[in-house]
């Protein structure tokens, strides 16, 4: 994030980024479904989602307060954690308070369309932080913690601080792309858009997985156990799926 700012009091900007990850798959047969149930249970269950949202929070350096989980039936989950940012600092017999508490989230959301056979899995994860931390440095990692096909991302910045001088802030740190902050052997794996209106310090960017490995989508079942026909035509079934959620419009299903 460059140097720090020497401002005049606190830090006032409110940063919030918004990471919602697809995880598309192929499940036709009732024990490709039961498979597929298994798989969102174990990659998906609050225990390893805290888990990741515990290693989020220590990156960004800030203060675990609470932490409330929830499994739901067939598949889901919740994970909501209470963070703080700083503490009340003492000025001679007087107190400095700050508002410094925030909050990461996530929730998933499972949904399966049965004339296609495809199951999508939705995850998204909100982290709102104020003053100077951002949670920006985080998206490798949890681009990483996913199976992510496609990936959709919005950074705002809200609020105001000032300089040493009185000059109003409203980007404490330089930005034009959210893709960044991201490594750049992960964006060579995507194709990846970017929306952005600078005037409201608002950043959206929207990645698809470039190459589709049709065995990672099926649920034990080898490939080549399918007729060519089949192949293609699953293959077709998942591409389509992932551009109609990446574009977020209907293209093929109208």
């Amino acid at each position: 994030m460059g140097e720090k700012l020497k401002l005049y009091g606190f830090n006032n900007l409110t940063k919030a980024l918004s990471f919602n990850i697809y995880d598309v798959c192929y499940a036709k047969t009732e024990r490709e479904q039961r498979d597929y149930l298994a798989y969102i249970d174990k990659q998906y269950n609050s225990e390893r989602l805290t888990k990741i949202l515990t290693t989020l929070t220590d990156m960004i350096g800030a203060k675990i307060l609470s932490i409330a989980c929830q499994d739901y039936e067939p598949q889901g989950a919740s994970v909501a954690i209470l963070v703080a940012e700083g503490s009340m600092v003492p000025a001679g017999e007087t107190y400095l308070a700050h508002l410094d508490k925030s909050h990461v989230t996530v929730h998933t959301y499972p949904e399966y369309h049965p004339e296609t056979c495809l199951a999508t899995f939705r995850v998204d994860i909100d982290v709102a932080t104020c003053g100077e931390i951002t949670p920006l440095s985080t998206l490798d990692y949890l681009i990483g913690s996913f199976d992510s096909d496609i990936i959709t991302m919005d950074y705002r910045v809200r609020g105001f601080t000032r300089d040493m001088n009185g000059n109003k802030l409203f980007l404490d740190h330089k930005i034009t792309s959210i893709q960044e902050y991201i490594a750049p052997e992960i964006l060579h794996r995507y194709d990846a858009v970017d929306t952005n209106v600078y005037a409201a310090n608002l950043f959206h960017t929207s990645m698809m997985i470039k190459e589709i490995d049709l065995q990672n989508y099926l649920f034990k079942t080898d490939v080549y156990e399918l007729p060519p026909k089949v192949r293609l035509e699953i293959m077709n079934n998942l591409r389509r799926e992932m551009i109609e959620i990446f574009s977020s419009r209907n293209i093929y299903s109208l």
